[in-house]
């Protein structure tokens, strides 16, 4: 087995130089931590984390905890994470405790034991979760769901700037009668992305058709539902921002059921740009991405600044991003 030894000799440093240079410290001179690297590849050295983890008392690992029953939002959050990360530098141990506070301190206690160096809690919804608390002996970042705990880092999507997002695109599009059917009233996700459209509708002048958004449940049948009955009372929509890409695929299912061309006749936005469901809609869904890789790499990289003793507080929100497609623009 080659050891650091073999890479120090092999460099011609000492060993100490040589574990410094691996481990990127920034004492080593940059020609010197080059050839050190140049000797590692030459010999195919690999590293020894148990060593490695007692030289720095850090173990390379962080624990990532989900209440994303479908994976949705958690497994995006994770690949961006393990992006900001980088390869072969740290482990993503990732659990699921399905929406269950019980099983959330049980993997708690399982990372905690395997000597994780940072945790990441990632929630089902965006509404705000309670704290896990200041006594933990390694640094939390919570994503998706801001924690309650200003002295917490939370990093979130921006769902008011959403639907303001959706609205402008319309308006781009020649759109002035638009109506908005929103998802559960419950969350707040929900009320953010109507709030945002409602205030961007009324900078133009305008107001949702009906007066206000209307709201349901996050399903296709609601789509369908909310879109006939807008249909029934204001035949002259011609546009669409819908809560969810569920949503937005009932309103195109209804919109076709009555004989109005998309985008011809109605345009219409989703929200969450769910590949499986915005590809395969007819015509393919504009939608409203909220960046999730996005979330995930900034919760990464203020984890590894709370890890050096730099940590973050408060909520940090990340711009969303429209994805223009066949359903709001021919």
């Amino acid at each position: 087995m080659i050891t650091l030894a073999d890479v120090a000799r092999r460099a011609g440093v000492s060993v100490s130089t040589a574990s410094k240079a691996l481990n990127d410290r920034r004492d080593v001179a940059e020609s010197t931590r080059a050839k050190v690297r140049a000797a590692a590849d030459d010999l195919s050295f690999v590293p020894n984390r148990v060593a490695t983890s007692l030289l720095s008392g850090r173990t390379g690992t962080v624990g990532l905890i989900t209440h994303d029953l479908e994976g949705r939002f958690s497994i995006p959050l994770l690949m961006g994470a393990e992006d900001a990360f980088g390869l072969n530098k740290v482990s993503v141990l990732l659990c699921d405790a399905r929406g269950d506070r019980l099983r959330e301190q049980y993997h708690l206690g399982v990372l905690m034991e395997r000597r994780i160096d940072g945790l990441i809690v990632v929630g089902a919804r965006t509404d705000t979760r309670s704290s896990l608390g200041q006594d933990l002996p390694v640094p939390v970042v919570y994503a998706y769901a801001p924690s309650d705990d200003p002295e917490d880092c939370s990093i979130v999507s921006d769902n008011v700037r959403a639907g303001a997002l959706g609205v402008e695109h319309l308006l781009s599009a020649g759109r002035t009668r638009i109506a908005i059917i929103a998802g559960d009233r419950t969350y707040g996700a929900a009320t953010e992305r109507a709030q945002g459209a409602v205030a961007r509708l009324a900078e133009a002048g305008l107001e949702p058709l009906g007066g206000q958004p209307v709201f349901g449940a996050w399903t296709e049948d609601w789509g369908r539902a909310g879109t006939h009955a807008v249909l029934a009372r204001h035949s002259e929509v011609d546009g669409v921002l819908c809560g969810s890409d569920q949503i937005a695929r009932g309103a195109l299912d209804a919109l076709r059921d009555a004989g109005r061309e998309v985008p011809a006749d109605v345009s219409v936005v989703g929200h969450d740009d769910w590949e499986i469901l915005v590809t395969g809609s007819r015509p393919p869904l504009t939608s409203i991405s909220m960046n999730l890789e996005d979330i995930g790499r900034l919760a990464a990289r203020r984890l590894e600044e709370a890890m050096e003793g730099r940590p973050s507080h408060g909520v940090e929100a990340v711009v969303p991003r429209l994805v223009v497609r066949g359903s709001s623009v021919s």
